[in-house]
């Protein structure tokens, strides 16, 4: 954690709800991809975190995995972040969180589910930080580019989109039909109506 003081009151328990949201078995599960995804880049894996939410964070709070993880999905001569470097100075391991945040993004993760360099390098919302990691998973298992590393049933599924196309020929038949959404007017008849404002014959 960065040099702040203790939380008080409101503040205190918006993080006490954002730290509820971490869930170590998630933890597990990433750590297991990355240090197999790592590992196959060429050079030597990652050593392995220790358990919990504070060595999650200090085994990524440098920057350097996490550079090392996008790069490993793509191809070697083309890697997003050509210079990974290992940095005690807090600028520094700051500027590889962003470096590897924009690669994320040009990757295709969306905007939204992208983590700020805050939320891991304070330790202020680890629990967005495991979200974008998992998006990053999927995204990678399901562009089926031979990149990917470990078992594609860690992630969910991203939905694949199933595009349609109709013939003029087709779409000029659709006009004619009328879906039951609108109703029939099979059986319909005016037998038995009377007028609008007429009185009711009683006899």
């Amino acid at each position: 954690m960065a040099n702040r003081g203790p939380s008080y009151g409101l503040s205190r328990e918006v993080q006490q709800k954002i730290e509820r949201q971490y869930d170590p078995e998630l933890e597990q599960l990433l750590v297991r991809w990355i240090l197999a995804q790592c590992g196959a880049d060429g050079g030597p894996a990652p050593a392995q975190p220790a358990p919990g939410r504070d060595g999650f964070q200090q085994w990524l709070k440098d920057g350097t995995v996490l550079c090392r993880l996008i790069n490993s999905l793509h191809p070697r001569d083309h890697p997003p972040v050509p210079k990974i470097q290992g940095s005690s100075m807090a600028f520094k391991q700051m500027e590889q969180i962003s470096h590897f945040l924009q690669a994320a993004e040009r990757y295709g993760i969306a905007p939204t589910d992208i983590f700020q360099t805050v939320d891991l390098w304070e330790g202020k919302n680890l629990a967005c930080v495991q979200r974008t990691l998992m998006n990053l998973g999927s995204l990678a298992a399901a562009k089926g580019d031979g990149l990917f590393r470990g078992d594609p049933n860690w992630f969910p599924k991203k939905s694949q989109e199933n595009r349609r196309v109709f013939s003029e020929d087709k779409l000029k038949e659709g006009q004619s039909v009328i879906g039951l959404q609108m109703g029939t007017n099979r059986g319909a008849s005016q037998a038995g109506m009377t007028g609008y404002g007429m009185p009711r014959q009683i006899l």
